[in-house]
C-alpha cells in the first residue's frame, strides 16, 4: 500500500492525505478499528500506520516490543485520527476507548469524544476525572463541559480541588461552558 510523502508532516495533513488516497469512510473506520484492536497496526493489506504517526510509525513498525508489553502508540494514533476523519459509526469504539489501560488512550479517545459531541461518553468521561493521570482528567473535564449534563456539575465541582492546576483550570472552564451550553445554572 501507499505511505505519505512527507512522514514530517502534522497529524492533520497525514489524515487528509490519507482520505484522499483511501476515501474518508475507509480511513475513519480504519481509525475505529485500531481504536478497538480489531485490526493489526502492521498489516500489510491496511494502509501503512505511516498515516497516522509519521516517521514517529516508522519506529513502531520496525521496533521489537519487549514480551508482554502494550504495544498502545496505534491505538492512541487511530483515536487521534478521529479528530480528522469521523463517521458516526465508530463513536462506540472512542466511548470503548476511554476504559483503555494507556493512560494515552484514555486522553485521546476523551479529547474525540468533547470534539465529535459524543454524549453517550459522558458517564465514562465522569469516571475519569478521579482517573490517576493528570492529563486525563483535565481531558474529561473539557470533555464534560462539550458533552456533560447538569448531573455531571458535581464531579466538576469536586475537580475544582484536583492538586494538578492543569484539571483545576479545565473544570472551571467546563463548569462555564456547562452552564451556557445548558443554559442555566449548574
Amino acid at each position: 500500500m501507499s505511505e505519505p510523502a512527507d512522514l514530517a508532516a502534522s497529524p492533520r495533513d497525514l489524515l487528509r492525505g490519507a482520505a484522499a488516497v483511501f476515501g474518508e469512510d475507509e480511513i475513519a473506520a480504519w481509525c475505529g478499528d485500531l481504536l478497538a484492536a480489531r485490526a493489526a497496526f502492521d498489516d500489510p493489506e491496511l494502509p501503512s500506520l505511516l498515516w497516522l504517526g509519521g516517521r514517529v510509525a516508522r519506529w513502531e513498525l520496525e521496533r521489537e516490543a519487549e514480551p508482554g508489553e502494550d504495544r498502545y502508540w496505534p491505538r492512541v494514533w487511530g483515536a487521534r485520527g478521529l479528530l480528522y476523519v469521523w463517521r458516526p459509526p465508530v463513536g462506540g469504539d472512542v466511548v470503548a476507548g476511554l476504559g483503555d489501560p494507556a493512560w494515552r488512550v484514555r486522553e485521546m479517545c476523551a479529547k474525540a469524544a468533547a470534539l465529535r459531541e459524543l454524549g453517550e461518553a459522558a458517564e465514562d468521561l465522569a469516571y475519569l476525572l478521579d482517573d490517576g493521570t493528570p492529563r486525563v482528567r483535565a481531558a474529561a473535564a473539557r470533555a464534560l463541559g462539550a458533552v456533560g449534563e447538569g448531573e455531571h456539575a458535581l464531579g466538576l465541582r469536586d475537580a475544582l480541588l484536583d492538586p494538578d492546576e492543569a484539571v483545576r483550570e479545565a473544570a472551571s472552564r467546563a463548569l462555564d461552558v456547562l452552564r451556557e451550553r445548558l443554559d442555566r445554572d449548574v
